[in-house]
């Protein structure tokens, strides 16, 4: 639909005189359309959202006997199908991973694609790239702890990777 036919509709839908209800309700929903679109474009789809991870920080601190290195664990929600972005972590950045309920599944590196359960752990070395870390039930929840042993000022701990022709 053009700009002028987007602006036309609203035209109609504010100043419906001369209309039938029904001919404003169609109007309506040809101009709801392009504005769906919009939203979903910039990136407020609520469905999408809800698909997303949960990540929040269970304890950091100082290594007493390591200069210059923290310890930080975070536990990662997924509700059932849900994904994180691929990512990297931080260069510096050693990570245990335990799952603590559910079923992840997760690839790094060039390593293949493994299901982890309940109970089940992996690491990943310093500066590793995570391709699919997801939750492998589209019923059931999962969540896992990360415990990073990172350099004191690296941050941050994990950045998404770049869209393609993005800067």
């Amino acid at each position: 639909m053009s700009i002028s036919g987007f602006a036309y509709r609203i035209g109609v839908l504010s100043n419906p005189r001369g209309m039938t209800a029904k001919a404003a309700r169609r109007a309506m929903q040809r101009a709801s359309v392009p504005l769906i679109a919009a939203a979903i474009a910039l990136g407020a789809p609520p469905a999408i959202a809800q698909e997303r991870e949960q990540v929040k920080v269970a304890f950091e601190h100082a290594l007493p006997n390591v200069a210059g290195k923290r310890i930080v664990a975070v536990t990662v929600t997924y509700p059932p199908g849900g994904k994180s972005l691929a990512h990297h972590h931080a260069a510096s950045a050693f990570i245990y991973a335990y799952v603590l309920s559910g079923v992840i599944r997760s690839q790094v590196g060039n390593e293949p694609a493994k299901v982890y359960h309940q109970g089940e752990g992996f690491y990943e070395m310093p500066g590793s790239h995570h391709s699919i870390s997801e939750n492998a039930s589209a019923t059931e929840p999962a969540s896992l702890l990360a415990i990073f042993v990172v350099d004191s000022k690296d941050e941050p701990l994990t950045s998404p990777d770049r869209a393609p022709g993005s800067r």
